[in-house]
């Protein structure tokens, strides 16, 4: 079968994540990340960057453990900042608030922080390198994994006296990682059904995909063990991620495209709801609603 690309402009948008504390969410997310309240509603809270679009909806569920380590969801999700000294920004704030990293990798086309809120939803926050600097071999993606120099990231603080605010208005979901069950079948769901193009494969274990020549909007790994199977209902972690279409036409047509391949779709007044084969969440929805 011919593959049939999805747009170009599709990007990821907001991330719905279900939590055990909402205010103990809000505190990290506000206070130590530096993301702004858009809205508080009850048990659910939607977070922004200051003045730009909402990056993360939180739905609490009182009492919701962590995903299992033996289980599909959520590997993490990752916040694009605008450049390094925002990164050095976030970096200086995790420090000050005695926050602990989990890693900090160069991955040549990009630099990145990983960290866990309280719920252990993993988190990225990384910034871009210009794509004419992104390595690539035979004209083909080679991103990596190398050790970030955080010494480097720091002193970007010196280069600028301005005061850091938060995460600024160009903030924006950059991508999303998923453990799934079966690589292969994530393949055919991802690449041959919404159209997501192939960058770069990790051996038999990680798949990266995206649209219009991104390093990666989404990573698929089977690191949580082949054949995992989905988390127990109510447990924290992804709810579902949106993939963010340009215009209102377009969604409609992949939500059909997805329909007549047997897969279920539900669609409601924000968009189109479907799960891939491991059972994570996936919402479709033109780009003017899709951060709603």
């Amino acid at each position: 079968m011919e593959h049939r690309s999805i747009s170009p402009d599709a990007q990821v948008g907001k991330v719905s994540l279900t939590v055990g504390d909402l205010p103990g969410a809000l505190a990290f997310y506000t206070d130590v990340l530096g993301l702004s309240q858009m809205r508080v509603d009850g048990n659910s809270a939607l977070l922004a960057a200051a003045g730009g679009e909402p990056l993360l909806e939180l739905v609490e569920q009182p009492g919701a453990r962590p995903r299992p380590a033996r289980s599909t969801g959520l590997y993490h999700f990752a916040i694009l900042v605008p450049d390094r000294w925002n990164l050095a920004c976030v970096l200086r704030a995790l420090v000050n608030a005695d926050w602990p990293l989990q890693g900090a990798s160069d991955h040549g086309v990009s630099e990145a922080l990983y960290l866990a809120d309280p719920d252990g939803n993993g988190i990225e926050v990384y910034r871009d390198r210009p794509r004419e600097e992104w390595p690539r071999r035979h004209g083909q993606l080679q991103m990596a994994t190398d050790p970030l120099d955080l010494q480097g990231v720091l002193s970007e603080l010196d280069r600028r006296t301005a005061p850091w605010e938060g995460m600024p208005p160009a903030t924006r979901m950059g991508h999303v990682h998923l453990h799934v069950a079966d690589l292969q079948q994530a393949h055919g769901f991802y690449v041959d059904l919404l159209g997501f193009d192939v960058m770069q494969r990790y051996g038999a274990s990680a798949l990266f995909v995206s649209a219009g020549g991104y390093h990666h909007h989404i990573g698929l790994n089977t690191w949580a063990g082949i054949g995992a199977p989905p988390p127990p209902a109510g447990s924290a972690g992804l709810r579902y991620f949106t993939v963010a279409m340009p215009d209102d036409d377009t969604p409609a047509e992949l939500a059909q495209r997805v329909t007549a391949a047997g897969v279920s779709v539900q669609e409601q007044a924000d968009g189109w709801y479907l799960q891939d084969g491991s059972g994570n969440g996936i919402r479709l929805a033109a780009a003017g609603h899709a951060v709603g």
